[in-house]
């Protein structure tokens, strides 16, 4: 059956509804003054978009409504027509009509491809025995939640980021975990060799069995999971087994199409977001821009308000996108950023690393030691923002380059907020500048971080800016001479000084026990790692429960979403 617009507004399909798929929907209904555009989309998955960055936040409190990244009113306040469980499956591009699963036929205008990606699982003997899983969306972590009451040994094959992800969340549901990565370091496309070896070091320090340089052979088992074979031809018994091994571009319905798509997968777009077919856009790890393909949060919704600027006939182009990365795995501090893999050819570099601590850091510099290009910092990436913002910037150092790394967490000279400029990146997620921060905090007198957040978006992806945000607000309010609360974040109305007090007078163990004894709500990106460097100091501990120390990232966004 076609469903046609009976207000004559113009068509425009959204295939996917996931993270980026909802940032175009949001885009469009924002720069659509005229409404000349009626927004239908289409989501595989029975749930709405919701928030791929938190997934493993599920494990905490097995509640998909807190997930959501839109209330389901929403949608229909602003004459969104949002197909759920339903697959778009054809594109018919000689009669401009996109037809669905369920035999749903709309005309279309413009459509936006929003498809994600899917996991890359390796072609091995008993790949799909039973409690072989993928780590991906909120049913395949209720599936790992419901098989892993049985099991008593996991093994994530894959260490990259959503393989530590998702190691973390076995470990936390008690089972003797193993990350195997074919590589010989963690974290290949992150870090180097020696960031690594940190790396593994703090992740075995919790239980972790790591196996690097493993290659899968096979899975053992006749119907259900009794282990894995490697190609070096040893064994390791195990219950279940998490796949983590990489994505690939879901592109199946551009190929149906005969739209462009790369060798290697991933639908050609201009940077426009224009397809081969100029009606037809790809936004999102589906697309494929200059040979890249992006799976960030950052480059995804950059993408979403190019293509929507684009459908308005505004002029906006995507040129590429910053990489760089801070997260917490298993309540380790990882962050990268800039051209840390500048070659020696037009590089020099400076290393950190403090073994008590399990602390790494890597700086790289331009051969005069006058810029800094990029950075590698693991355990302690307190200097994650100043020091990105100054890659980014090209600006020549404020200091000699020994500066920069040397007394970790004392602060950047020159990179204070008060000192950034103007147009300085603090959220990459939304393209957020300190300018337009503060401006918000003076022409809508905002008066905390949350509301600088709801009001700019600033903070609303990964959350990894928070700390961040907080320092500009801070330095606004101060340079208004206006006296801020000297708490920690809105969860504790005590500073961390007055924190740290507390934990040790109290012999407080783990972020729940502090959070209900002095604190609210769940925590965040700010009052976590804050609690967590105040409990491993004290305690000389390390603190593993998963509903504490909630660890997120900004890497994989669209890797968790079918209509990424």
């Amino acid at each position: 059956m076609i469903q046609r617009n009976s207000e004559q507004q113009k068509n425009v399909v959204v295939i996917g509804n996931g993270m980026v798929g909802l940032r175009f929907c949001e885009q469009l209904v924002e720069k659509d003054q005229a409404q000349e555009f009626k927004i239908v989309t289409f989501c595989e998955e029975p749930r709405a978009a919701y928030d791929r960055v938190g997934l493993t936040q599920f494990f905490a409190h097995n509640d998909a409504e807190k997930l959501m990244l839109a209330r389901r009113e929403w949608y229909a306040e602003n004459n969104i027509d949002l197909h759920l469980a339903d697959r778009a499956i054809s594109i018919d591009r000689q009669n401009k009509i996109i037809r669905s699963q369920k035999g749903i036929e709309i005309p279309y205008e413009k459509v936006i491809i929003a498809t994600g990606s899917y996991p890359f699982v390796p072609d091995v003997p008993g790949i799909k025995n039973r409690g072989v899983f993928v780590y991906r969306t909120i049913n395949d972590l209720e599936q790992i939640i419901d098989y892993a009451r049985n099991s008593k040994r996991a093994a994530v094959i894959g260490g990259g980021l959503l393989g530590l992800e998702a190691a973390k969340a076995a470990l936390d549901l008690g089972l003797e975990t193993h990350v195997l990565e074919f590589a010989p370091r963690l974290m290949p496309r992150q870090i180097d060799d020696a960031g690594s070896k940190v790396l593994v070091q703090k992740i075995e320090e919790l239980g972790v069995q790591v196996h690097l340089n493993k290659a899968t052979d096979s899975v053992l088992g006749e119907s259900s999971v009794t282990g894995i074979r490697f190609q070096d031809g040893a064994e390791l018994e195990l219950d279940m087994i998490i796949v983590s091994a990489g994505i690939r571009p879901r592109d199946e319905l551009a190929r149906e199409c005969d739209l462009e798509v790369g060798e290697r997968g991933g639908i050609l777009v201009n940077d426009n977001l224009q397809t081969s077919d100029p009606d037809i856009y790809a936004v999102g790890e589906v697309a494929l821009h200059s040979g890249m393909v992006y799976g960030l949060v950052a480059p995804g919704y950059q993408m979403a308000e190019v293509a929507a600027t684009h459908v308005c006939h505004g002029e906006a182009e995507f040129r590429g996108s910053d990489l760089s990365t801070k997260l917490k795995l298993m309540g380790v501090d990882v962050a990268s950023f800039g051209d840390y893999e500048a070659g020696p050819d037009i590089s020099k570099s400076l290393t950190f690393e403090d073994p008590f601590k399990g602390v790494y850091k890597k700086l790289v510099f331009n051969k005069a030691g006058t810029n800094l290009l990029g950075g590698i910092l693991i355990g302690d990436a307190s200097d994650y923002g100043s020091l990105s913002l100054l890659a980014k910037s090209s600006a020549s150092l404020p200091c000699q380059p020994h500066e920069l790394i040397v007394g970790a967490g004392g602060g950047i000279p020159g990179g204070s907020a008060e000192d950034m400029a103007d147009d300085a990146q603090i959220c990459s997620c939304n393209n957020v500048s300190k300018g337009q921060i503060c401006t918000a905090i003076k022409e809508q007198n905002l008066c905390s971080v949350d509301e600088i957040k709801a009001c700019t978006k600033a903070g609303g992806g990964c959350g990894g800016c928070l700390p961040l945000v907080t320092d500009v607000f801070k330095a606004e309010m101060k340079a208004a001479g206006i006296t801020v609360s000297n708490r920690l974040c809105e969860h504790f109305d005590y500073s961390r000084t007055e924190l740290f007090d507390i934990i040790k007078v109290k012999k407080l163990k783990t972020f729940s026990a502090v959070i209900e004894d002095c604190g609210n709500g769940n925590g965040c990106e700010v009052c976590k790692p804050a609690v967590a460097s105040i409990l491993a100091s004290l305690w000389n501990d390390h603190i593993i429960d998963h509903s504490d120390l909630q660890d997120t990232n900004d890497r994989f966004l669209a890797n968790m979403q079918r209509g990424a």
